[in-house]
């Protein structure tokens, strides 16, 4: 599937190096494609870190506004049992996203990393390359191999 760099084909960043065969390169869009989730993944969590702490800070002025309503003991529950409260036992959202960082996200970039570089010199995306290349029409001038 893969040819020569040159003016019409992939780059060679983009090319297999020799001895990497099909199912290597399969094996590394698998990866691949599982660390991109990861990355949805971890994008999600700093969206929960930013609401909740968004919401934790709306709830000022709620508590305000239950205290110039004259519901003292509404807001005083308010603050008392939601303001600042931990998301799950002794944690911020700040602290699973650290959690999260440390323990499963830079390991997994890291072995994602370590085996494309020991596989095939660290090239990414060679099965997406190689099915852009499979998949474009060569001459047209909206299929180029190239940016």
């Amino acid at each position: 599937m893969s040819e020569s760099p040159g003016p019409s084909g992939p780059d060679e960043e983009h090319v297999r190096p020799s001895g990497a065969g099909d199912t290597t390169v399969e094996a590394l869009g698998a990866l691949t494609e599982a660390l991109e989730k990861v990355e949805r993944a971890r994008g999600q969590l700093y969206g929960f870190h930013q609401l909740t702490g968004g919401a934790d800070l709306t709830l000022d002025r709620a508590v305000e506004l239950l205290r110039m309503g004259g519901h003292a003991e509404h807001a005083d529950l308010v603050a008392r049992e939601i303001l600042g409260r931990n998301v799950i036992p002794g944690c911020w959202t700040f602290q699973l996203v650290e959690a999260y960082d440390d323990t499963y996200y830079r390991p997994f970039v890291e072995v994602e990393e370590r085996v494309r570089q020991e596989l095939v010199g660290g090239r990414r995306h060679l099965y997406e390359a190689e099915m852009k290349e499979a998949r474009r029409t060569h001459g047209h001038p909206q299929h180029t191999a190239r940016p």
